[in-house]
């Protein structure tokens, strides 16, 4: 005898309104487990490693975004992402001003080299000195050391 199941459309009304209902609990648990969260996803490096280097990952990846679609991707933007983008900026601007601070001030410690008349090659240079400082200090705050 066949399983009854409930038809797709009444399965997602069900776990529509239950789960839109749950943002409170959702919020709450979520930030009481932070510190398992660190302590989990670091001990996870491993199997990311593994992850994003497991044969075929990429086509895999591709076949993904394909099924996805641009309809989806349109219509997540449209109905999700619209409205959360100026909130998630405002929630950020702490992050933002902390995770840019170190790289202005490599940027404003510099000393580039003379700067040479308009379309001149060594004005490149200049550039380079900029990335490999901006680099290295990257690096540096990851724990990787120079380039």
């Amino acid at each position: 005898m066949p399983l009854k199941v409930k038809s797709a459309a009444e399965s997602s009304k069900k776990w529509a309104d239950r789960a839109s209902g749950a943002s409170e609990d959702y919020a709450r648990e979520a930030e009481a487990a932070a510190n398992l969260w660190v302590a989990h996803a670091a001990g996870a490096a491993e199997n990311f490693r593994k992850a994003i280097t497991a044969a075929g990952i990429g086509n895999r990846f591709a076949a993904g975004v394909k099924k996805a679609g641009a309809e989806k991707f349109a219509r997540k933007i449209r109905d999700v992402a619209r409205d959360r983008f100026a909130p998630g900026i405002h929630a950020a601007v702490q992050d933002y001003t902390s995770n840019v601070e170190p790289f202005l001030a490599t940027i404003s410690a510099l000393s580039l080299s003379a700067r040479a008349p308009r379309g001149d090659p060594s004005n490149y240079r200049r550039v380079e000195e900029v990335g490999k400082a901006l680099n290295a200090k990257r690096l540096a705050m990851l724990g990787g050391g120079g380039s």
